[in-house]
């Protein structure tokens, strides 16, 4: 019986590759958790820097041809405020619109017949402009920007459904995401928005 309780006790080299195994166990659990907690955090960053800084958007619709595509993915930045000729993202009744801003607080627009655009009285270099002032227009012009607001309209002026329309009309700052600055996706489109 002694015989017996002498065999189920371990051997030194048994001991130590028990010990070794558990050692190697607590460093394995350590080691996966912190990496799923730098995972988490590097998510959490990437969340918060596109949705606070860089929101990321895919473009619908063509009212921006030539200049964005539909099924575009674009990157917009929150860092300053937009200005004549910059591509903008906003908020428009529960919808994400895409345009191009064509006045400012206190700007008047004129739109003559041939379809050009006049802001303060001077002809508007329109060169991402894929047709004249052409789509649907029921504002009375010469038009005011109102304070604290942009006047928009799309690239494509035929099919834009833009500030042109009272149905958009002139967009409040506060509903701006940002100013669209990359096309990311497709990479063969991927550059600037100019």
């Amino acid at each position: 019986m002694d015989e017996n309780r002498i065999m189920d006790i371990p051997t030194a080299e048994q001991l130590k590759n028990e010990l070794d195994r558990i050692r190697y166990k607590r460093r394995y659990v350590r080691t996966l958790f912190s990496t799923i907690g730098a995972l988490i955090a590097a998510a959490a960053a990437t969340v918060l820097l596109s949705v606070l800084v860089f929101p990321v958007l895919r473009v619908t619709g063509k009212s921006m041809a030539p200049t964005l595509s539909e099924d575009q993915i674009i990157m917009c930045s929150k860092s300053s405020k937009a200005d004549r000729g910059d591509v903008i993202a906003f908020y428009h009744n529960k919808k994400i619109l895409i345009k191009r801003v064509i006045g400012l607080s206190g700007d008047i627009i004129d739109i003559k017949e041939d379809g050009k655009v006049y802001v303060n009285g001077s002809p508007s270099d329109e060169p991402y402009a894929f047709l004249s002032a052409e789509g649907e227009c029921d504002i009375n012009l010469p038009y005011t920007v109102p304070t604290g607001r942009y006047f928009v309209m799309g690239d494509d002026r035929a099919l834009s459904v833009d500030s042109r329309s009272s149905a958009v009309g002139c967009i409040a700052e506060e509903n701006v995401i940002g100013r669209v600055t990359l096309r990311i996706l497709p990479l063969s489109d991927a550059g600037r928005v100019k």
